[in-house]
Order: C-alpha cells, then sequence, then structure tokens
C-alpha cells in the first residue's frame, strides 16, 4: 500500500502549481480539462515519489478557510527536504519571498525536525527533515 496523491482545490492552478515546482521540485503534468463539468486539474509528481492534483471548478463552491487554520480533516502537508540544514534554508528562502512561515525550524516532540509554512492558498505544509 503506498499514498498515491493528494488533492487540493485552488482557484489558480497555475500559481500553485509553479510554487510546488519552484520550492519542493515538483514536476509539473499536463492540465486536464473538463468543460462540461467545469473542473480541471494538473498532476504534480515529487522525485521520491507522490504526487499532488491541484483541481479548480466554475460548478462547486469549495469551503473557503482562513490561511493557516486548523481544522477537523486533512490539516497539512509534510514535504521532506532530507536534512535540518534543507528545512532551515528552505524555510529561510520561503520567508524571504514572503510565505508566512507559522512555526520556526525546531525538533518536535514525535521525533521530526521541521519547520510550519503556508502556501499561496494558505494550506499548511510542515518542512521535515
Amino acid at each position: 500500500m503506498k499514498l498515491e496523491h493528494i488533492a487540493l482545490w485552488t482557484q489558480d492552478i497555475e500559481r500553485l502549481a509553479s510554487f510546488y515546482h519552484t520550492y519542493f521540485g515538483a514536476t509539473e503534468g499536463e492540465t486536464y480539462t473538463n468543460a462540461a463539468k467545469g473542473f480541471e486539474s494538473r498532476f504534480l509528481k515529487f522525485d521520491a515519489g507522490g504526487r499532488l492534483e491541484i483541481m479548480r471548478t466554475t460548478t462547486l463552491s469549495p469551503v473557503k478557510y482562513e490561511p493557516g487554520a486548523q481544522r477537523m480533516g486533512f490539516t497539512h502537508i509534510a514535504l521532506s527536504v532530507g536534512s535540518k540544514k534543507g528545512v532551515d534554508d528552505l524555510t529561510a528562502r520561503l520567508h524571504r519571498d514572503g510565505y508566512p512561515v507559522l512555526e520556526a525550524p525546531r525538533d518536535t516532540g514525535d521525533g521530526y525536525y521541521e519547520s510550519v509554512v503556508l502556501d499561496p492558498d494558505g494550506n499548511r505544509l510542515e518542512v521535515t527533515a
């Protein structure tokens, strides 16, 4: 068993896909469009496995939350950059580029070294070693 992909609604596929490509090295697939259903999506693939599906709709009104809001259900994605230095460097780069850093890099009680940042849509990301 493996986790195949996680899907996120967005209003701007290009912006979100560019973020994950620029900062996490995701390879962007082609955009799929179903005009009859008012639906678009693009898969992003990470080198070490796993994919993220970025989706947009014109026929539904997904619930919007405040950026970084803690809520029931899926609440964050953890992406490993492989080292503590990687966490420190990427967190500093994201901060310099204007992305909110909710929690600075640190060792956690459950054995991770991580920071918590927000993507352009306000989704919580744990950047882990």
